[in-house]
């Protein structure tokens, strides 16, 4: 289990509105044996609701780490990071974009609005697992994340 200079296990906030992409990542880091706590937002308004902890996400846990898509409903990808990296109090988690898009444009802007990273989701199964492992073993287990900002 991926935890923190605590002890105690990452938590992961999965911004993604495609089920079938939500199922391979908890299955992708179940497979690597991690036991990270992931939630999971299903469009752009409820995941800056859960970061804001607002109406049903009041005891949501701040999280560590932030995997993004940018096709969302709602509100897309790019406003909720524009949103969070505007924002002192959510500015220092790290934003991982994990999208379809290999568009430069989309490249650019993200990384232009301060994304940590960006990856293009691959097609073939087998390597969208070992994408999200690799993004596990990095962003989890070779990074210092910045600690937690003591509650309110």
């Amino acid at each position: 289990m991926s935890h923190d200079a605590t002890g105690r296990p990452i938590e992961i906030l999965l911004v993604e509105d495609n089920p079938g992409d939500v199922r391979l990542t908890i299955e992708a880091l179940k497979e690597g044996k991690v036991r990270n706590s992931l939630s999971v937002a299903r469009d752009g308004v409820e995941a800056l609701a859960f970061l804001r902890r607002e109406g049903a996400f009041a005891n949501a846990a701040r999280p560590d780490l932030i995997l993004l898509d940018l096709n969302l409903p709602r509100k897309d990808g790019r406003e909720v990071l524009a949103e969070i990296k505007e924002d002192a109090s959510l500015r220092r988690i790290p934003v991982v974009v994990l999208t379809t898009s290999k568009a430069e444009e989309d490249i650019l802007r993200t990384y232009d609005l301060h994304a940590n990273c960006y990856i293009s989701k691959p097609v073939d199964l087998e390597q969208f697992i070992s994408v999200v492992r690799s993004i596990d073993d990095f962003w989890l287990s070779v990074v210092r994340l910045p600690s937690k900002p003591e509650a309110p």
